[in-house]
């Protein structure tokens, strides 16, 4: 249980927190959200005790143990793999090193050997016996084998340092695990296994991530924060926003009888209820549900950008047809004798090698020749392209956005006409006005689409388009996607988005062949894993 009291934040005029009263309690996962630069990685680091609050203050219960996932992936360089996940118990850590120091002593006195049972003894009670094999437990599960065990962190790639650390957070069942981003950099079988970790703890979680599938997997409660506040809620992140998004609807409609609400909202939370999956945890989310009455509904005040793909042109039924494409960079193949025949009504995830994906996208737009083979695109395409280095686009001298979206309009559209779009990704008053050179991450992706809206192309490929953008653009993007009438190519990390937009799937495997499937992700994964292929 992680206690939160009065508690206040402020950086010179901006306030961040204000009065934050809230209480997490054991058996619950919360999924912390709230738009980008609201303070989310901050709340994290208050209730860490890495800042202190100006106002107001956080407790636990006597004796318990917080763990954080660390985001120095050089920290523990110089330490082997398996001491380092030991050390996410800092106590047990530090009793077994002082124990084995005495042990190492040439000249043994009897109060060492008082010291050494004393330590012995609280070993024990930390479960230090068993620690190497929990530690082994977790590595394993995140894709860690045996073999790298014991190396030295300072030998791992990235992307395994990060599983490690997330083992090291995970090990021995802390009282509050507080996990920022723990998707980040994983495979879907490290995610998966995660996802069953969580929803089989017992004591209190909260995380941060802008995985949708990963926060409807396992979350309880969602802790939504906005100006300043945070607002609990019962469910995992699909029932927060649809929840939100009925009661906004119902707020609208101030003529509707209460009991006509009520019956809305009992369909909206049993057809919710009935959704559950069979995890203890959902089992007792869904009880919670049940429970749910008209006043626990609010709607958000959060703002969504309007992101709608129109086509010009009706797609004919010629669309693509690539015929044994093959491409190496830097000597190693990326694919080879790549053939296959895009149809209209195809919405493509490309999976695998993320190099391979972007040079096979880059191809197909002619961004770069293929070392062999050929593509053709249908007469009645027309295609846009959100590429995954879309920095070069900024490089103008345009001095406003106004100017910069202007550039890519087919037709004289009016200032006012541009404001109104802008206006609708987010970008109202002064912001139009913005250097384009200076735009954030997630600012630069709303523009591209912006772009890519006006081209009203009716083929899209999208190369990770939901990089930089937070969970209210992400959610519109994907909304935007499923009604896109045209052909799709793209690639995500998403899964929800993937599974949602997807009618096919082409896997570009090590070798460099392609797997190619008429079937939803989820569908393609169930074939992966009965096929033996994982």
């Amino acid at each position: 249980m992680i206690q939160v009291s009065n508690v206040g934040l402020r950086y010179g005029d901006r306030k961040l927190f204000e009065d934050v009263n809230i209480k997490f309690t054991p058996g619950n996962c919360y999924g912390l959200i709230g738009a980008n630069g609201a303070g989310k990685s901050t709340f994290l680091k208050i209730l860490s005790g890495d800042i202190e609050p100006q106002e107001g203050h956080v407790s636990m219960g006597k004796d318990e143990r917080l763990s954080v996932l660390k985001q120095n992936h050089f920290e523990y360089d110089e330490f082997n793999v398996l001491d380092t996940v030991v050390m996410g118990n800092k106590r047990l850590w530090e009793v077994k090193v002082e124990k084995d120091a005495i042990y190492m002593k040439e000249d043994f006195s009897d109060e060492d050997g008082m010291r050494a049972a004393e330590l012995e003894g609280e070993f024990a009670d930390l479960n230090g016996w068993e620690a190497d094999s929990e530690a082994a437990t977790l590595l394993n599960g995140l894709g860690i084998g045996d073999d790298l065990h014991y190396v030295k962190m300072a030998e791992l790639e990235g992307s395994d340092k990060v599983k490690v650390l997330l083992a090291q957070a995970l090990f021995g069942k802390p009282d509050v695990l507080l996990l920022d981003e723990p998707t980040n950099h994983l495979d879907l079988k490290a995610i998966k296994w995660l996802e069953e970790f969580l929803i089989n703890f017992e004591n209190t979680v909260i995380v941060v991530s802008h995985d949708r599938h990963f926060l409807n997997k396992v979350c309880t409660h969602i802790a939504d924060l906005d100006f300043g506040k945070i607002q609990l809620y019962v469910g995992n992140y699909d029932f927060w926003y649809e929840s939100s998004q009925l009661a906004l609807k119902m707020a609208q409609d101030q003529n509707k009888k209460k009991e006509e609400k009520i019956k809305e909202l009992q369909a909206f939370v049993a057809r919710f209820s009935a959704n559950a999956s069979k995890s203890s945890q959902a089992t007792s989310r869904k009880k919670m549900l049940e429970k749910i009455e008209l006043e626990d509904i609010k709607p958000s005040s959060r703002k969504y950008p309007f992101i709608n793909f129109q086509i010009g042109r009706e797609i004919g039924n010629d669309v693509l047809t690539v015929d044994g494409l093959t491409a190496t960079q830097d000597g190693e193949t990326l694919f080879k004798d790549v053939r296959f025949t895009m149809n209209k009504e195809d919405k493509i995830i490309l999976i695998g090698n993320p190099i391979a994906k972007t040079a096979l996208m880059d191809i197909l737009m002619e961004r770069r020749p293929a070392d062999s083979g050929s593509f053709k695109w249908g007469v009645t395409t027309t295609q846009s392209y959100f590429e995954l280095d879309h920095d070069q686009y900024f490089q103008g001298t345009e001095k406003s956005l106004v100017e910069w979206l202007r550039q890519y309009s087919p037709d004289d559209e009016t200032e006012s006409f541009l404001r109104g779009f802008l206006g609708r990704m987010l970008f109202s008053g002064e912001e139009v006005k913005k250097s384009p050179a200076v735009l954030s991450g997630g600012e630069k992706v709303r523009c591209m689409l912006s772009k890519m809206m006006l081209s009203n192309a009716n083929v899209l490929l999208l190369d990770e388009p939901t990089n930089h953008l937070d969970l209210e653009s992400i959610q519109a993007l994907n909304e935007g996607l499923i009604r896109f009438k045209g052909a799709m190519i793209f690639t995500s990390h998403d899964h929800q988005f993937i599974q949602t937009i997807a009618n096919r799937v082409i896997e570009i495997q090590d070798d460099g062949s392609i797997l190619d499937k008429q079937l939803t992700y989820d569908e393609f994964l169930e074939w992966k894993e009965a096929q033996g292929l994982n």
